[in-house]
């Protein structure tokens, strides 16, 4: 992924959590690791996860962000 394509995610994001962008796509959030972006994640607007190419403790903290930022993503 380019430095244009992840400013882009960045930029489109709902909210950025200390480097993992949060984005709502339709009924599920899409997070992306800024860092690593080859990392990424999908939960559902629960905190559920689809699909996910993140390591489990990696995972464990997103959702961990996502619990505690809920209420700032329109899901």
């Amino acid at each position: 992924m380019s430095e244009a394509e992840l400013k882009a995610v960045a930029d489109a994001a709902d909210i950025i959590v200390n480097g993992y962008a949060f984005s709502v796509s339709e009924d599920c959030i899409r997070v992306l690791n800024l860092g690593s972006p080859s990392r990424a994640a999908v939960l559902s607007s629960t905190g559920e996860v689809l699909e996910t190419s993140m390591y489990d403790i990696e995972l464990s903290i997103v959702n961990d962000y996502f619990r505690r930022n809920r209420e700032f993503l329109a899901a």
